[in-house]
């Protein structure tokens, strides 16, 4: 993604290679309910509040995105 100055870098979801990983930052120019970018490696963004970020990270804690992983695995 191409860098902007209010975007803070938070994570990069792969980093075995250079070919656009997806990534996670915070946009500090913005709007609180578009603060969180997330990039993938087609070059398109997501944007949410931290809010929906906590959310988010609560369900993972919980278990519920593994779960999904699981089941969307399976044929």
């Amino acid at each position: 993604m191409q860098a902007k100055p209010d975007l803070v870098p938070v994570a990069r979801f792969c980093g075995q290679c250079s070919c656009g990983c997806p990534e996670l930052f915070l946009d500090t120019g913005a709007p609180d309910e578009r603060r969180v970018v997330i990039t993938d490696d087609f070059g398109q963004r997501v944007q949410m509040s931290l809010d929906q970020l906590r959310d988010l990270v609560d369900q993972a804690r919980g278990g519920a995105l593994g779960e999904a992983l699981i089941s969307a695995s399976r044929p």
